[in-house]
């Protein structure tokens, strides 16, 4: 209840235009549980409507005006005061004067663009969010939106394999292969390992996809660590000239893509930590970085066609659409 009791208070909703039809994404909030959000692409429009709806029907609300804006902030945990805006759309959708009745204001934002994949993490979130205010004297109104936006890559051109050694004078020589060096989140790492020397006892061998994330600059850098699978290779003694072929899927984890100095607020990096444990408990490790992207398969008929395009412009790819459709008839074949 408004505390002047005596005057008009109202309740503001804001309704995409495609809310029946627009797919949703889970996305991870800040307790760590999942919700589902409508999934938008960079270059895509957003519309809709906001509601404003009079508590008490027959008197006048008086407002300075009412907006909508749509913001992408990037929000530091350590500097909660901060948010660091790196969008900011603002829509007047009405001058200043008296609402008497309950209305509805149509709004549209094209072709908007929204440069980073939205993420929560342990240290930072990036979201992306519509606001309506009906701006008063004394307390606006206001009613936010969370929506969740997904950056697009296409097929690297250099894809290299990793191949590393892991050594120790005269006990140990370890090689190991993965068969490339950036993988697409739904993607599958391959790869072998050669057991050249071993002349300690080891009892086990895992991969490990560590995510590291990275906040601040200069003296004020946090770095948070957080193991996002462990593969076991091994468990057991190998011996010299054997051979074990890895197959890792990344599908069932919970990974985004790589991503590096967002708005010189932040990182994300992937790397693979191979890791040998002998039977005295000694640890061996060699790491790794990987590069993690989202497949762009936008052209499938769920997504719009703007955000086919928008992919396109997002990574300066010269392909056809029609190039863009046949590979994603291929990989969903």
């Amino acid at each position: 209840m408004s505390f002047f009791s005596f005057g008009q208070n109202a309740e503001i909703d804001v309704v995409l235009n495609d809310a029946e039809t627009r797919k949703k994404a889970e996305h991870k909030t800040e307790d760590g549980k999942k919700d589902k959000y409508f999934l938008f692409y960079d270059g895509e429009t957003v519309g809709g409507k906001v509601n404003v709806t009079l508590k008490t029907p027959g008197k006048r609300l008086e407002h300075q005006g009412i907006k909508i804006e749509f913001v992408g902030q990037i929000e530091l945990y350590y500097d909660r005061g901060n948010h660091h805006e790196f969008v900011s759309l603002v829509k007047d959708l009405a001058r200043p004067g008296e609402i008497t009745q309950s209305q509805t204001f149509d709004f549209e934002f094209t072709h908007v663009e929204k440069p980073y994949e939205s993420y929560t993490g342990q240290n930072v979130k990036l979201r992306y969010f519509l606001r309506a205010t009906v701006i008063r004297r004394l307390n606006d109104i206001s009613k936010e939106l969370d929506i969740v936006v997904h950056t697009l890559s296409t097929y690297p051109e250099l894809n290299s394999s990793i191949k590393m050694e892991v050594g120790i004078e005269d006990c140990l020589h370890i090689e190991f292969e993965y068969n490339k060096s950036k993988y697409h989140l739904k993607d599958v790492i391959v790869g072998k390992i050669y057991f050249l020397l071993v002349r300690i006892k080891i009892k086990h061998m895992e991969i490990d996809i560590i995510k590291r994330e990275t906040t601040g600059t200069g003296p004020s850098v946090y770095h948070e660590n957080d193991t996002i699978a462990k593969y076991e290779i091994m468990d057991g003694a190998p011996v010299r000239g054997e051979s074990i072929p890895i197959r890792l899927f990344l599908a069932g984890y919970d990974l985004t893509p790589t991503m590096r100095d967002i708005n010189k607020k932040f990182s994300v990096r992937y790397y693979l930590n191979l890791v040998l444990i002998d039977e005295e408990e000694r640890r061996y490790f060699k790491q790794q970085e990987i590069t993690l992207w989202r497949k762009g398969d936008v052209v499938r008929k769920s997504m719009s066609h703007q955000a086919a395009i928008a992919s396109q412009r997002f990574e300066g790819s010269a392909a056809s659409e029609s190039a863009l459709e046949q590979a994603a008839k291929e990989e969903s074949g």
